[in-house]
Parts: structure tokens; C-alpha cells; sequence
């Protein structure tokens, strides 16, 4: 993953501990007060977004922990697309620029694509000059890449 992804996921990690998890620890004590709890909704649903918190804190300290933060300015792969490196592409006579990062950072809408996604495992290993060809719900797609950095 890439420093942005790891400070991305520590941010989020922050938010449920500090801010989530009290607010809906509160939120139950609340619905406590309100008698049987058999039968209140309140506390049901409190309790299973308890649950919901405390499983996404678990699968990030998970994940943290695992991970291997990739530095792309660090990266010499030769010109080649790699995890991490910014790709310049153009396809159908339009040009996008994409960045190949891990599946919790991947975000299409600010040109960053999944190294596992279909266009991301079609780019990686490939070099400046080549073109790459991809199966979509819309059929073939040929992509040359234009441009490789490590930014």
C-alpha cells in the first residue's frame, strides 16, 4: 500500500476509536435507559453497529499491520508499470492519467485504479510505448501508455 493509503486507513482507524466507538457506546446506554430491551429497536440497532466498528477496527489493525508501505518516488522498475507509478494513457483518442494503487485506495474518480482491477493487472510489467488490451462489460479496449513516473 502507499504512505497515502496506510495515513488513509490510520485516519479512519483514529475516527472509529475516538469518535464512532464513544458515540455509539453513549448511544446504547441511552436506549438501556428506555426499559425492556427486548423489544427496542434503539438498542438492537445500536448494538449492531457496535458490532459493525468493532469489526472494521479489527480488519484495519489487521490490514496496518500487514502491510508494506511502497514509497513511489523510491520505485526505479525502469519505466515499467508498477505498483505505486503514475501511468499516462490514451485510448479512443482521449488521454486519462491513473495511479496503480491497493484495493483501499482506489478511487476512480481521482485517477487512482486498483493494481487488481482489469486495467490495473492489464498495465503492470508493461512499458512506455505499449499497448495494453482489456476486457470491459463494453467490450475490448486498447490502451497505449504514454508515460510512466514514479511520483
Amino acid at each position: 500500500m502507499t504512505r497515502r493509503g496506510a495515513d488513509l486507513l490510520r485516519s479512519e482507524l483514529h475516527r472509529l476509536k475516538t469518535v464512532e466507538r464513544p458515540a455509539n457506546s453513549q448511544a446504547i446506554g441511552e436506549a438501556r435507559a428506555h426499559g425492556d430491551l427486548s423489544e427496542n429497536a434503539e438498542y438492537h440497532a445500536a448494538r449492531e453497529r457496535a458490532g459493525f466498528i468493532e469489526g472494521r477496527i479489527g480488519e484495519i489493525e489487521a490490514k496496518l499491520a500487514n502491510a508494506q508501505i511502497v514509497d513511489p518516488k523510491l520505485v526505479d522498475a525502469e519505466g515499467r508499470c508498477v505498483f505505486g507509478a503514475t501511468v499516462d494513457i490514451e485510448t479512443d483518442g482521449e488521454t486519462a492519467t491513473w495511479q496503480i494503487v491497493g484495493e483501499d485506495e482506489a478511487d476512480i474518480k481521482a485517477h487512482r485504479i486498483s493494481y487488481s482491477s482489469p486495467i490495473g493487472k492489464a498495465l503492470i510489467g508493461k512499458e512506455s510505448g505499449e499497448i495494453v488490451e482489456v476486457k470491459t462489460p463494453g467490450g475490448l479496449k486498447r490502451y497505449e501508455i504514454i508515460d510512466v513516473r514514479y511520483e
